[in-house]
């Protein structure tokens, strides 16, 4: 409104001083006389300024002429596009000047503009890799799907924008979620240009999203071959892959190439826990456990992790208690101020029934370290030396809203997962789990109902007998209130590290099934 308010202003100011500077002209005194030779002519003020202007139109107009000749010139010399692109001059430098507009709103924003721009400047121009691509951009930016889906098949034909036009469409597919058609477009963005790292995360991503890895272990080797990736990150994330790959060994289907997947990945990162523990098992299974031995060690060095005692406890899986906790002292003289270190000593010890040892080994961790882990480790301790259940079932009611202490979380958005995976359910990220403690506010916390078996004593098969109430934060049955017998029964032994249902059988368990407790 204003800037038609001001052009309309401009107008009458202009329109006022070409008047009043005629008027000047023509009441003003004198003129121009041009003499050359015999010949003479007199002009008025008015007729001088008429003249000028007149000059400049024929000198420009001669220019015109001269420069119309000299493409004439160069057409009867061989050059046959010389007068097209004579005439085609003043059309290129509008739509140049058409581009620069359209750039300019693309980059303020201003879509509509943008694309009407762009949209004139194709027609001015023969040029698909500059105005094709603007048309495409100014469309996306509009919202207009199709039309952005036909400017980026316009760039296909031509071996110079077809990378773009393939990107572009790959782009609009991923907005779509179709991802199969993306990664198809992907590979062939990939296949043009191996060195664009863009495509080449893009194409990692989706890949290890549909469980492509060895692809993506191909499109890893890419990035390193062109210098996108560091070598020692290329190698872990490398063993990431490759333990992927060896996955099924998980559920005890794997062959001899996973077997190899998941050793490969091993020695590409050795501190990579999940891959120590599949290469392990991979060893055993051929035969190898003083090579699985040694795996699991040099893993436990760089991070005690409960997975890597489970898969040391299954090199052996028949031994008695006492012959695992000296077996284990390979495993367990390493890193011994470490948490999981002293959990796993009290774990063996309580399997041994030497509770005081048990209780020595743990030392103030429930109190200094307070987890479900350490909580629940220090219940099966006071019921092993003939605690009352009053103390026993105090510990377990700690463990119930205690923290989980380290998990597996995501470095880039602090989702904790149950198990490790290569890629973030949450976010996506590749290689972005670590074992740590979560933040306080993202730290998930086992459920009551979950930890009432460790609660609860056994049921009897009188239900009325059963009759529960909750003292302290600990349920205590009423049947064992009225019998001082039944008061001294053990309950049920606490699971070792994290808890599972007592039916859910444990890969690689360390304690032993049952423990009797004499009081």
């Amino acid at each position: 409104m204003l800037w038609s308010l001001f052009k309309i202003i401009l107008f009458v100011v202009a329109v006022a001083a070409l008047t009043i500077g005629a008027e000047w002209l023509m009441e003003s005194d004198g003129g121009l006389l041009i003499q050359f030779g015999g010949w003479e002519l007199s002009l008025g003020v008015l007729q001088a300024a008429i003249g000028a202007v007149l000059l400049v139109v024929v000198v420009w107009l001669g220019l015109m002429v001269l420069g119309f000749l000299h493409a004439v010139f160069k057409f009867l010399n061989g050059d046959e596009t010389a007068i097209s692109r004579y005439f085609d001059r003043n059309r290129e430098q509008k739509g140049y000047r058409e581009v620069g507009e359209a750039m300019m709103a693309l980059a303020s924003g201003d879509g509509a503009a943008a694309l009407s721009k762009a949209t004139k400047a194709e027609r001015h121009l023969q040029k698909p890799e500059l105005t094709t691509l603007l048309v495409a951009q100014a469309a996306e930016m509009q919202g207009d799907k199709i039309r952005a889906d036909q400017a980026y098949k316009k760039l296909l034909g031509d071996n110079r924008t077809r990378f773009v036009g393939v990107r572009g469409l790959m782009k609009a597919e991923l907005a779509k979620g179709n991802t199969d058609v993306a990664m198809k477009l992907a590979e062939k963005a990939f296949a043009l240009q191996p060195r664009h790292v863009d495509t080449q995360d893009t194409l990692l991503k989706l890949q290890a999203d549909n469980g492509d890895w060895t692809g993506a272990r191909q499109t890893l080797g890419a990035k390193l071959k062109y210098g996108a990736l560091p070598r020692d990150v290329h190698k872990r994330r490398d063993a990431v892959l490759a333990l992927s790959e060896a996955g099924v060994l998980l559920n005890g289907e794997a062959g001899e190439g996973e077997q190899l997947a998941a050793i490969e990945a091993n020695k590409q990162s050795p501190d990579l826990v999940p891959a120590a523990a599949l290469a392990a098992r991979a060893l055993v299974e051929q035969g190898k456990k003083r090579q699985a031995v040694k795996v699991i060690t040099k893993a436990w060095i760089a991070q005690p992790h409960p997975d890597l005692a489970a898969a040391f406890a299954a090199i052996e899986p028949d031994e008695v208690p006492a012959a695992r906790l000296k077996r284990f002292r390979a495993l367990t003289k390493h890193r011994e101020g470490d948490a999981d270190t002293r959990m796993l000593l009290a774990e063996l010890h309580i399997a041994a029934e030497d509770f005081s040892a048990a209780r020595t080994a743990l030392g103030d961790l429930a109190e200094s370290q307070p987890t479900q882990r350490s909580l629940t480790l220090m219940a099966a301790i006071e019921r092993g030396e003939g605690a009352d259940d009053a103390v026993i079932r105090a510990w377990l009611a700690k463990a119930v809203t205690a923290p989980r202490g380290p998990q597996w979380v995501c470095d880039n958005c602090n989702h904790i997962h149950g198990t490790w995976v290569p890629v973030c359910d949450n976010c996506g990220g590749f290689d972005t789990l670590s074992w740590k403690t979560p933040p306080e506010s993202e730290a998930s916390v086992m459920a009551g109902s979950d930890m009432l078996p460790l609660i609860v004593a056994a049921p009897t098969s009188d239900p009325t007998e059963a009759d529960v109430d909750v003292v302290d934060g600990a349920e205590q049955t009423e049947a064992a209130k009225s019998d001082p017998e039944r008061a001294t029964e053990p309950t049920p032994e606490p699971p070792h590290a994290d808890y599972v249902e007592p039916d859910a059988p444990v890969d690689g368990e360390i304690l032993a099934p049952e423990v009797e407790v004499k009081h």
